[in-house]
């Protein structure tokens, strides 16, 4: 297996000639062996970082990222410490750092690390955000005169979360080594959670349980940090500066970390994420520039954090849509949350974690925007036969495809647009009724447009289909 030093090299040699690039000069610009090459190529791919070109294409690209004018190509290959200025502008930062995590991951579970990765992310944002403002309150210029730092109100003002001592990266960094990390990680949530209702219930608080190596926390604990190193390490820019690009590069990681997560779990990665150019295809259907947008079957709420980004490209401001959602499983909520709040968007999650059909969390809400992927032939769902809800037919116990299309359509304003996606089958399927349902749906005159989809968008080879209506 490569050593973690030649997979580095690979991706910052990649980075520099730009992505895609052609085998044949990325192998020159290393100065490798063809066996070596494709050694380092191949574990790459098998961990979901680069991509080989599709076809006859002679090339290999980074998942996820936008074609790039290439640059010089490097005389010799980058050695480790020698990066590139601009290496925090593309996805090659992302890349090596969920390569070092995974590393660490040894032999848990993806399902199981994701949370103890995540959450490190998120607390490590929540404390870079408090330590920005906590800044300016000791600087004490313009409207922060005579304010005091050590004021909980002061951050609450500005929607900026409050962090006791205890829960500060910087202490928990600084005990990375001890034995008792897993003990004060736990403790530094519980802390926030009590002093931030917004987020209580949300945050993981069992890194002290004794199934996770306390040496690997503590190294997991060091490589997140290397975030604010990278952000901090661009010439020219002021301590305010850094501090604000390391917050935008933690949400950047979450949402890598995120389509990394779900790679690994597969099939069961669908249930709480949806690749974003699935997304991106539903929002720039819809452009949602403002308004209400609701997702019923939200998972980590990447549909809203997609609409967020839509509206500030065309103008807007965060803020101009109002966002609704609800999730029925319990740590898939918790990932929305904590998503959401990374970006510092404000959502309306409901409660707790329930299940759309059997308690719907918002009866009363009318949305100008749906935007979802839910359960595809979901066989397992409640259905009463007297539910307001089925306005054009009463869909089958067995498959609760056209449940979830009637769910949306109920929720719609007047003038409201829904997104969604659904198998192909749901075209065609005449089962139980379906047939009839969706022949109601195409008189009612609702569907404005359908966009099939290619295979393997998913963690799965079924076709899909996107929905406007």
């Amino acid at each position: 297996m490569p050593d973690q030093e030649h997979l580095d090299d690979f991706l910052e040699a990649l980075e520099s000639a730009g992505s895609p690039a052609r085998n044949p000069a990325l192998r020159e610009a290393l100065g490798w062996e063809e066996a070596l090459y494709e050694e380092v190529k191949a574990e790459l791919v098998a961990k979901g970082i680069v991509v080989r070109g599709r076809g006859r294409s002679d090339s290999v690209s980074l998942v996820g990222a936008k074609p790039v004018a290439p640059q010089a190509a490097p005389a010799k290959a980058p050695r480790k410490g020698k990066a590139a200025s601009n290496g925090t502008a593309n996805l090659g930062f992302e890349a090596k750092l969920w390569l070092t995590a995974d590393k660490l991951r040894n032999n848990m579970d993806a399902a199981e690390y994701k949370h103890v990765v995540l959450g490190l992310i998120f607390l490590k944002y929540i404390s870079d955000s408090f330590e920005e403002h906590r800044a300016k309150l000791l600087a004490g210029v313009g409207d922060y005169e005579g304010a005091n730092p050590e004021d909980p109100d002061e951050y609450k003002a500005e929607n900026v979360f409050w962090v006791p001592a205890e829960a500060r990266w910087s202490h928990l960094q600084g005990q990375a080594k001890e034995p008792t990390i897993g003990k004060l990680v736990d403790g530094a949530m519980v802390a926030i959670e009590r002093d931030n209702p917004r987020l209580k219930g949300v945050l993981p608080k069992d890194y002290a349980r004794p199934g996770l190596d306390k040496q690997r926390l503590g190294e997991l604990i060091d490589v997140i940090a290397t975030i604010e190193l990278t952000a901090s390490s661009e010439s020219g820019a002021s301590e305010g500066e850094q501090t604000h690009r390391s917050v935008d590069l933690l949400g950047r990681v979450y949402e890598y970390f995120l389509t990394r997560f779900a790679s690994a779990e597969g099939k069961n990665g669908g249930q709480f994420y949806t690749p974003s150019c699935v997304v991106r295809c539903l929002v720039e259907m819809l452009e949602p520039y403002k308004g209400r947008i609701y997702d019923p079957c939200c998972g980590s709420g990447g549909m809203f954090v997609q609409s967020e980004k839509f509206v500030e490209s065309h103008g807007g401001k965060l803020g101009d849509i109002s966002i609704y959602g609800q999730e029925s499983n319990a740590t898939t909520r918790r990932l929305a949350v904590m998503n959401l709040a990374l970006r510092g968007i404000e959502a309306d999650f409901g409660p707790e974690h329930a299940d759309s059909f059997l308690r719907d969390l918002h009866p009363d809400l009318r949305a100008d925007y749906v935007l979802a992927n839910p359960p595809f032939k979901d066989s397992d769902w409640f259905r009463k036969d007297d539910d307001v809800r089925w306005q054009f037919g009463v869909p089958p116990k067995g498959n609760a495809n056209f449940a979830w299309v009637q769910h949306f359509l109920h929720h719609l304003a007047p003038q409201g647009m829904a997104g969604f996606v659904r198998a192909n089958g749901s075209m065609s399927s005449n089962q139980s009724g379906e047939g009839e349902i969706r022949r109601a749906l195409i008189e009612a005159d609702l569907v404005v447009c359908i966009v099939a989809l290619f295979g393997q968008h998913f963690y799965s080879t079924q076709p899909l289909e996107a929905f406007a209506a």
